[in-house]
């Protein structure tokens, strides 16, 4: 896999703002992939025509309302002091620690992370909210957050 260093990563700062740093030893495993990587990933786990999740064809698997089983609020818990993601969330998705994840704001623009990472600090990567997607390395479940606050919970489908 190919990354652009966090260091030169033009959203590097969700990540260092005063507000909710992430702790140094945790940056690192907070990879943003490099564009190249980045579109082809996309291209083959999201959409092969559209750029971002405002333009997805209707063939493309979030497009499909039967892939989405829910949807929940995911702003008040950004809100709140609480750092843990909504419930709900969690009893969608039940997957170890290390699997491997994909926070998909765009086609070139894409982060590398554990979920144990993106549990932890998922209101750092929602700095951002237009439309991102995140899926697990050879996992069914994914998440489509919207800004209006609230997020979908399904199930990827080729």
């Amino acid at each position: 896999m190919s990354y652009t260093p966090l260091e030169q990563y033009q959203r590097k700062w969700i990540f260092t703002h005063q507000s909710l740093p992430v702790p140094e030893e945790e940056l690192v495993h907070i990879k943003p992939i490099s564009q190249q990587r980045a579109a082809q990933l996309w291209i083959e786990n999201i959409s092969k025509q559209s750029p971002d999740a405002d333009r997805l064809s209707s063939g493309d698997w979030p497009s499909k309302a039967s892939n989405w089983l829910d949807e929940v609020d995911w702003s008040e818990a950004w809100d709140a002091d609480e750092p843990e993601l909504p419930q709900a969330i969690l009893d969608h998705i039940d997957w170890q620690d290390d699997v491997t994840v994909y926070f998909c704001y765009e086609k070139y623009n894409i982060i590398e992370t554990k979920w144990a990472i993106f549990k932890k600090h998922w209101k750092n990567f929602l700095f951002f909210d237009d439309g991102p997607i995140l899926i697990g390395r050879r996992r069914s479940e994914a998440l489509w957050f919207n800004t209006d606050g609230s997020v979908k919970l399904g199930q990827r489908t080729e």
